[in-house]
């Protein structure tokens, strides 16, 4: 379809690669407070880390959705995100 998926995480490098094993699209790594303020990541302080933040921008960088999470459950895997982009696409079509 034409999408492209990035994740972006707190963890250093070599964290960061070993999850990138597991996946097919970019992992940004190294994330700060600023940075993720930036892309309206939801902090979490206390541990200093992105709490599962999710994003479906359009070709213009509209937010077509967004789903936060404070903790791991809720996190959007690549398949769903799929499923999310085919279902706006087909309702952007009726």
């Amino acid at each position: 379809m034409g999408i492209s998926i990035l994740a972006a995480s707190v963890d250093p490098l070599d964290k960061a690669a070993e999850v990138q094993q597991d996946v097919s699209y970019p992992i940004a790594y190294g994330v700060t407070k600023e940075q993720a303020d930036s892309i309206g990541a939801w902090w979490e302080d206390r541990r200093a880390i992105i709490q599962p933040s999710e994003f479906v921008l359009d070709g213009n960088g509209k937010v077509l959705s967004a789903t936060y999470s404070t903790g791991p459950v809720g996190r959007m895997q690549a398949d769903d995100a799929l499923g999310l982009v085919r279902f706006l696409d087909k309702k952007r079509n009726e």
